[in-house]
C-alpha cells in the first residue's frame, strides 16, 4: 500500500514565489525559476501545483519531463512540453511563427512539413529562439508556463536550449520552471551560472521540518489533528529526514505491516522492536550500489555500518585507507548524491538522508552486518584516539564511545555494548547533561550484566534526579537489591540517596528529602566518614531553611522554625555547614562545599551582607578552581543579588545572567530575570518589568521550574500594586497562590512588599500596617532571610508616623523601637530600607525639635530617589504629613512634587491625597485638566470629565460614595454630582449598571494590555 499526500505541506515560500513568478508573466515580464532538490524532496510537487495555479489563471502550460532510462534521447523533454500542449489545443497558426516552423520541425510532428531542406541543420540557437517566440505567442494575452522536469536527466543540447531561453525570457510573458537534483553535471551547471547572471532564481529545496512532516501525515491518511499518535510521527520525521517521498514509502510499509491501523476513532502504532527497511528502498540502494566501482562499495557499506553521519578519521581507522584513495572514493560516492560534506562539522560526511544508511546495511546479510560491525568497533577501540582527534590522548572520546557502543551491538555484544554507553553516561551526568546522561544511561541498564545493572541503576537514579525526575529516581532506588551496611556498594546507593534529597529539597519536596536522608544514613551506618557526614549535614541544613507544609514525618524538635527552637536548629546549621565547607574542601569534595558555602551565605545575613558575600566569593572560588560551571553561576547570582539589595542597581545580575546564558541553564537564567524584574518593579521601570514577566513565567511553569515561577508571579502582583492596580494585583496573587505561593519562603515579600504598598497605592494606611504586621508575624514563625518585607523600613516609618508626639505615648514609644531595632540590623543597611529609614529618622528629628536635623536626614535619604523614585515620592507624600504637623521641612513642595508624580503615573488615590493636604495647608491648588488621554474614546465622545473618569474606574469595584470619596479625596456630594452626571452621559440606568460598565471597560483595556505587548508576527 502506498499513502500519498493530497496536498503540499511545508512549501509555503516557494508558493509564493512561483505565485510571484507567474502573475509577473501575466504581466509581460518573464522570469527562469530552478527548483533544486534531491530525490523524492518536492521538487514535482512543486511543480505540479505551479501548473494547477496556472490554469487557474487560465495561462497555456506546457510541462515535460527528460528521461530516466540511461538512453539519450535529444530534446525529449521540449517535445514532451510542446506535445502536452498542442495535443489537447493543437499546434498555434498563427503568421508570426511561419519563419520559425522549419526550425520547430524536430519538435512539433505537426510542422513536419516545413521541415528544412536536406543538408541544412538547425543550430541550437535557432532552435531556442523558436522555441522563445511560439512561447512569447502562445502567452500573449495571459502569459504561459513551460516546466521542465528533471533537468539533471536531460541531454546537453536541451540543456543548451534551456539556457537560452532563460537569459531571454525577462521582457516576454513566459515562466519557465525546471527542476533537477544538486548532483554534479551540466544541469546543475547551467542553474548556477544563470543565478550569477542574475536571469534565473534558485531554489534549494530542504527537508521538510517536523510540524510538516505531521501535516503531511495527517493528509495521506485523511485524518484529524491529533488522530495520528506521536510516536508514529516522531518514527516517519526521523527515519525520513524530512524527505515527502520517503515519508510516504516509510508510512505504506507501516500501514502494510499492520504496526500502523485503525483504531476506533484514530490510529493505533503497535510496537514491534526495530523498525524494518522497506523492501524497495533496498533494492532500490542495491541497484545503485552494483553500479558504483568496488572499492566505493566497500568503503559506503563500512560508512553505513558507522551510521547515518561518520567522521573521515572513523573511516580511516576501519578502512586502512591512506587519505589519497580514501578521499577519491569519499569523493565519488559524493558525485553519486548518496553522501555529503557535513556543513556543521569539517571532517564529517552525512548520508543523504538516515535511510540510505539503513538500506545500505539490510542490503547485507545479517551475518556480514554483523561481522562488519565487530571490525570497525574493534578497529576505533585499537586506535584508542591515535588516529582520531579525542578528548585526550589514549581515550576515546564520548562520541567515539557511543559509536563503538552502537557498533557492539550490532555485532551482538549486548555487555560490551552497556559498558560503553555507561561510561559515557558518566561523562555527561559530570558535564551537566543529566538529560542525555538519563537516556544513555537507561539504555545500558536494559544492555547490562545482572552482576552490573545495579551499579549502572545508581547512576541512572542521580541522573534522573538531576533531569528534574525525582519520583523515578527514588522508585530505582528503593528497587535495589539489599547489600550490607558499609560496603563500597553501600556507599556508593548512599551517596545517590544524598544526591536525590539534595534535588529534592531544592524542588521542596520536603518529605521525600527525608526519606532519602533517612535512607543514606542507614546504608552508612552509625560512623560515616567525614566527607560523607559533609554531605548530608549541607542537604539537612537547606531542608530546614523550608517552610513547614508537610510535617516532620514524625522526626526532629517540635517548635517552629522561626521560634526560639527554630532558632537554635538554625545556628546548629550553621556551625554544622561551616564545618561540612571546610571537610568537604579538604577531602575532594568541590560540590557539596559549594553548596555548604550557599547555604552559609544564606544563614549569616542576619549578622551582614559583608560576611554573606565573603562566603559566596569562597563559594565562586571553589567553583572556579574546579570548573564546576553552575556552582559558578549560581554564586554570581547571589552575588548580584545582594549587590542589588544593597544598592538597587542590577549591573551585577546583568553579569550573572550572561554567565546564566553561556552556561545554557535555563533554570538559572529564569531565576535571573525574576531578580531582575523585581528590581525593575522597585527602580520604576515598569516597562522593562512587564517584558521580562510576560516573557518567562510561563516558560517557567512549563520547565516546572517552581521557585522561578514563583517569583515571577510575585514580581508579576507587586508590579501592579505599585501601580496601584488592585484587581491586576489581586488576579496575580491568585496565580501566585496556586503555585503554592503562600506556602514559601516568599509570604513575607507577598504581604510586604506587595500588598502593604498596594494598600497604600490605594491610600488605605490601616490595610498597609495590617499587611505589614502579618509579614513580621510570618517572619517570627519561620526562618526568613528576604529584607525588603518592610520590617526594616516601610513598617518602621509608618509605625513612627502612627504616633502622636514626641515620645509622649507607648504607640509612639514603640514605633521607636521599631525604627532602632531596624537601625540596627543588617536590613536596615539596604538601600531600599535606607530610604523609609532616613525619612523616619527626620520625622523623628522633627517632632523632638531638630527641624535642621529633619532636612539634613531627608537630604541623605533623597539620594536614593534616582533608583527608587517611586518609593521616594510616597515616602514625600507619607512625611508630609508629619512636617506639615511638626512645622518642618518643605511640606508642600514634596507634596506638589509627589502628586504631579503619581498623576502621570495613574495612580490617582495617592495625587488626591496630596492635593487635598496641599488644600488642607491652604495652599490653592489648581484643578488639573489632563488625564484626557486616558479616557476611553467613546467616554471621551460623551463628555466625560477627567474627574469623573477617575469616579467611574473605581466603581469597577463597587465601593460605596464615601469610600470614593475618600480615596479621591473630595466630598461624598460631589461623589453623588458625578455619579448623576456619568449615569446621564453613559445612558446607565442606574448605579448598578454603571459599575457594570465599568469592570468591562477595565477588563476590555487589560485585554488589550496584553494584545499590545505580544510580539509581532
Amino acid at each position: 500500500m502506498r499513502a500519498t499526500s493530497s496536498v503540499i505541506v511545508g512549501r509555503d515560500a516557494e508558493i509564493e514565489l512561483l505565485d510571484e513568478a507567474l502573475e509577473s508573466a501575466r504581466r509581460g515580464a518573464g522570469r527562469a525559476v530552478f527548483l533544486v532538490g534531491e530525490a523524492g524532496i518536492g521538487k514535482s510537487r512543486l511543480a505540479g501545483e505551479c501548473a494547477l495555479r496556472a490554469y487557474d489563471r487560465d495561462m497555456p502550460v506546457l510541462r515535460g519531463r527528460a528521461t530516466s532510462t540511461g538512453l539519450v534521447v535529444p530534446f525529449r523533454p521540449l517535445v514532451e512540453a510542446l506535445s502536452s500542449r498542442f495535443r489537447a489545443a493543437g499546434a498555434p497558426d498563427d503568421p508570426e511563427l511561419d519563419p520559425y516552423r522549419p526550425a520547430l520541425a524536430g519538435l512539433v510532428p505537426e510542422w513536419r512539413a516545413a521541415a528544412t531542406a536536406p543538408g541544412y541543420a538547425i543550430s541550437l540557437v535557432e532552435l531556442a529562439e523558436a522555441l522563445l517566440r511560439l512561447l512569447a505567442v502562445l502567452g500573449r494575452e495571459r502569459g504561459c508556463v513551460i516546466l521542465l522536469e528533471d533537468l539533471h536527466d536531460s541531454d546537453t543540447e536541451t540543456i543548451a536550449v534551456v539556457e537560452y531561453v532563460a537569459d531571454n525570457v525577462a521582457d516576454l510573458p513566459v515562466l519557465l520552471v525546471g527542476t533537477l537534483r544538486p548532483d554534479p553535471g551540466p544541469a546543475s551547471d547551467l542553474a548556477l551560472a544563470a543565478e550569477l547572471r542574475n536571469t534565473a532564481s534558485v531554489t534549494e529545496l530542504g527537508p521538510l521540518d517536523e510540524t510538516a512532516v505531521r501535516h503531511m501525515v495527517d493528509a495521506c491518511l485523511d485524518a484529524a489533528p491529533g488522530e495520528v499518535p506521536q510516536a508514529a510521527h516522531r518514527h516517519l520525521s526521523q527515519r525520513a529526514g524530512g524527505n515527502p517521498y520517503l515519508v510516504e514509502v516509510l508510512l505504506a510499509d507501516l500501514l502494510d505491516m499492520g504496526r500502523l491501523s485503525r483504531a476506533g476513532g484514530g490510529w493505533l502504532l503497535a510496537d514491534h522492536g526495530e523498525a524494518t527497511v522497506p523492501t524497495g528502498a533496498v533494492r532500490s540502494w542495491a541497484r545503485r550500489l552494483a553500479r558504483l566501482d568496488e572499492p566505493v562499495r566497500e568503503l559506503l557499506l563500512i560508512a553505513a555500518t558507522l551510521g547515518g553521519r561518520f567522521s573521515v578519521g572513523a573511516l580511516r581507522v576501519v578502512t586502512g585507507l591512506d587519505d589519497r584513495a580514501l578521499f577519491a572514493h569519499l569523493r565519488s560516492a559524493s558525485e553519486a548524491g548518496i553522501i555529503a560534506p557535513d556543513g556543521a562539522a569539517h571532517d564529517h560526511y552525512t548520508f543523504r538522508h538516515v535511510l540510505t544508511a539503513d538500506a545500505l546495511r539490510a542490503s547485507l546479510p545479517p551475518a556480514e552486518q554483523a561481522a562488519l560491525a565487530r571490525r570497525a568497533a574493534q578497529a576505533i577501540e585499537d586506535s584508542a584516539g591515535a588516529s582520531l582527534s579525542c578528548d585526550q590522548p589514549g581515550e576515546l572520546s564520548g562520541e567515539q564511545r557511543q559509536l563503538v557502543a552502537t557498533l557492539r551491538l550490532a555485532a551482538g555484544d549486548r555487555v560490551a555494548a552497556s559498558r560503553q554507553f555507561a561510561q559515557v553516561g558518566r561523562q555527561m551526568l559530570d558535564a551537566g547533561a543529566s538529560g542525555s546522561a538519563a537516556v544513555l544511561l537507561d539504555r545500558a541498564r536494559g544492555l547490562a550484566a545482572d552482576a552490573e545493572r545495579d551499579d549502572v541503576t545508581v547512576q541512572l537514579a542521580i541522573a534522573q534526579a538531576e533531569s528534574g525526575r525525582v519520583d523515578v529516581a527514588s522508585a530505582l532506588l528503593d528497587d535495589l537489591a539489599p547489600v550490607h551496611v558499609g560496603s563500597p556498594a553501600a556507599e556508593e546507593r548512599a551517596q545517590a540517596h544524598t544526591q536525590v534529597a539534595w534535588v529534592a529539597t531544592m524542588a521542596e519536596q520536603q518529605q521525600e528529602a527525608r526519606r532519602r536522608i533517612r535512607a543514606a544514613r542507614a546504608l552508612l551506618g552509625s560512623e560515616p566518614r567525614p566527607e560523607q557526614e559533609a554531605a548530608l549535614v549541607v542537604v539537612e541544613g537547606h531542608l530546614a531553611l523550608l517552610p513547614e507544609r508537610d510535617g516532620r514525618d514524625g522526626e526532629g524538635e517540635p517548635g517552629s522554625p522561626g521560634g526560639r527552637g527554630g532558632r537554635e536548629r538554625l545556628k546548629e546549621a550553621e556551625r554544622s555547614a561551616r564545618s561540612a565547607a571546610l571537610t568537604a574542601e579538604q577531602r575532594g569534595r568541590p560540590v557539596v562545599a559549594c553548596q555548604a558555602w550557599q547555604l552559609l551565605a544564606l544563614l549569616s545575613r542576619q549578622r551582614g551582607f559583608d560576611e554573606a558575600d565573603a562566603c559566596l566569593v569562597r563559594m565562586l572560588e571553589v567553583a572556579e578552581r574546579h570548573r564546576l560551571a553552575v556552582s559558578r553561576a549560581e554564586a554570581l547570582v547571589r552575588l548580584g543579588t545582594n549587590a542589588f539589595m544593597r544598592t538597587g542597581e542590577a549591573t551585577q545580575l546583568e553579569t550573572a545572567r550572561a554567565a546564566a546564558h553561556e552556561l545554557g541553564s535555563l533554570t538559572v537564567l529564569q531565576t535571573v530575570d525574576g531578580l531582575l524584574a523585581m528590581q525593575g518593579v522597585l527602580a520604576g521601570r515598569w516597562d522593562r518589568a512587564r517584558e521580562i514577566v510576560d516573557r518567562s513565567v510561563e516558560a517557567s511553569a512549563r520547565l516546572q521550574n517552581l521557585s522561578a515561577h514563583r517569583y515571577l508571579l510575585l514580581v508579576d502582583a507587586t508590579l501592579a500594586a505599585h501601580q496601584g492596580r488592585a484587581r491586576e494585583q489581586e488576579r496575580a496573587l491568585v496565580r501566585f497562590r496556586r503555585a503554592g505561593g503562600e506556602e514559601s519562603m516568599l509570604v513575607p515579600l507577598q504581604r510586604g512588599l506587595c500588598q502593604a504598598v498596594g494598600a497604600l497605592m490605594a491610600e488605605d494606611r490601616h490595610r498597609a500596617t495590617a499587611e505589614l504586621d502579618a509579614a513580621l508575624a510570618w517572619e517570627r514563625e519561620h526562618p526568613s532571610f528576604f529584607y525588603l518585607s518592610g520590617r526594616y523600613g516601610l513598617r518602621p516609618l509608618l509605625r513612627i508616623l502612627d504616633g502622636d508626639g514626641p515620645g509622649g505615648n507607648g504607640e509612639a514609644r514603640e514605633g521607636r523601637d521599631v525604627y532602632r531595632e531596624a537601625l540596627d540590623s543588617p536590613g536596615g543597611q539596604l538601600a531600599w530600607n535606607r530610604l523609609f529609614l532616613g525619612m523616619a529618622d527626620a520625622v523623628l528629628r522633627g517632632r523632638d525639635g531638630d527641624p535642621l536635623g529633619a532636612r539634613r536626614a531627608v537630604e541623605e535619604a533623597g539620594r536614593a530617589a534616582a533608583v527608587f523614585p517611586q518609593a521616594w515620592h510616597l515616602a514625600l507624600r507619607l512625611v508630609a504629613e508629619a512636617a506639615l504637623a511638626d512645622a518642618w521641612g518643605e511640606p508642600v513642595a514634596w507634596l506638589r512634587t509627589a502628586e504631579e508624580y503619581f498623576h502621570e503615573a495613574g495612580v490617582q488615590p495617592v495625587a488626591g491625597a496630596c492635593r487635598a493636604l496641599l488644600r488642607q495647608s491652604g495652599v490653592s491648588v489648581p484643578q488639573r485638566r489632563g488625564g484626557r488621554e486616558r479616557i476611553p474614546a467613546e467616554l471621551r465622545t460623551a463628555g466625560v470629565t477627567p474627574r469623573e473618569y477617575e469616579v467611574f474606574v473605581l466603581l469597577m469595584e463597587r465601593p460605596g460614595n464615601l469610600q470614593i470619596a475618600q480615596r479621591l479625596c473630595i466630598s461624598p456630594r460631589t461623589v453623588e454630582k458625578h455619579m448623576a452626571s456619568l449615569m446621564a452621559k453613559t445612558g446607565c440606568a442606574d448605579r448598578s449598571a454603571l459599575c457594570a460598565l465599568s469592570a468591562e471597560r477595565a477588563e476590555d483595556e487589560r485585554q488589550a494590555g496584553i494584545a499590545s505587548r505580544q510580539p509581532s508576527a
